[in-house]
């Protein structure tokens, strides 16, 4: 009878050539898809949930008050006269703002929008 003689490196060497994980296409489609989808779901949620607004039914016709521009007048003087509160530089830079006006040029004649908060 004779008996084979296995050398022990050999053994060794088999064990570690040997890949301990082998993932096919179908397995990594899988894993990709299980590691995806937590994060399109929190993509659709904060997506459908991004934009909170509401809609209601009172009017703001009443919001702002309509100013006749007079010969003379400057955006100094209608927010000194209308915002007597209020520090005139910052008043000018919102009707700046709100009426979309170029510069700080008014002519007579001219309608300007002012914030009803201001005539207060």
């Amino acid at each position: 009878m004779s008996t084979a003689v296995i050398a022990p490196n050999a053994v060794a060497r088999a064990r570690q050539s040997a890949p301990r994980l082998r993932l096919t296409t179908r397995g990594r489609v899988v894993l990709m898809t299980l590691a995806a989808t937590p994060l399109v779901i929190a993509a659709l949620m904060f997506s459908l949930n991004g934009g909170d607004a509401a809609a209601t039914l009172e009017s703001n016709e009443n919001a702002f008050v309509y100013v006749d521009v007079t010969a003379g007048q400057s955006l100094w003087n209608i927010a000194e006269t209308h915002a007597p509160g209020h520090d005139p530089r910052e008043v000018v830079a919102q009707l700046i703002e709100l009426n979309q006006l170029p510069s700080a040029d008014v002519f007579a004649g001219q309608q300007l929008a002012i914030p009803a908060s201001f005539s207060g």
